[in-house]
């Protein structure tokens, strides 16, 4: 139970750290363009920046999320898969007598 909560926790903590970061992204973003009073071309490339910046957190916390996920599962699998095969005993053969 203990690393269910655990892994609950981090999920938490690292969707809460991609949300703040985005934020800040995005009034940083808003407060340069709020700056420039009208220059586009600079505009363009902050927002487009702050775009990118924000999509690459999101993108990378939610792969890394799903890869975490992917291989947890697995690894659960096959561990349970291993027990069942050492628990039960190997079927005698059938061999014939000479």
């Amino acid at each position: 139970m203990q690393d269910t909560e655990l892994e609950k926790d981090r999920a938490r903590y690292g969707l809460l750290a991609v949300v703040v970061s985005n934020l800040a992204i995005a009034a940083v973003a808003v407060f340069g363009v709020w700056q420039l009073d009208g220059d586009k071309a600079v505009i363009v490339g902050i927002l487009t920046a702050a775009f990118t910046a924000v999509s690459s957190t999101t993108t990378a916390y939610l792969g890394i999320k799903a890869v975490s996920n992917t291989a947890k599962s697995l690894a659960l699998g096959e561990g349970q898969a291993r027990r069942r095969t050492e628990a039960t005993p190997p079927a005698p053969s059938a061999q014939r007598a000479p």
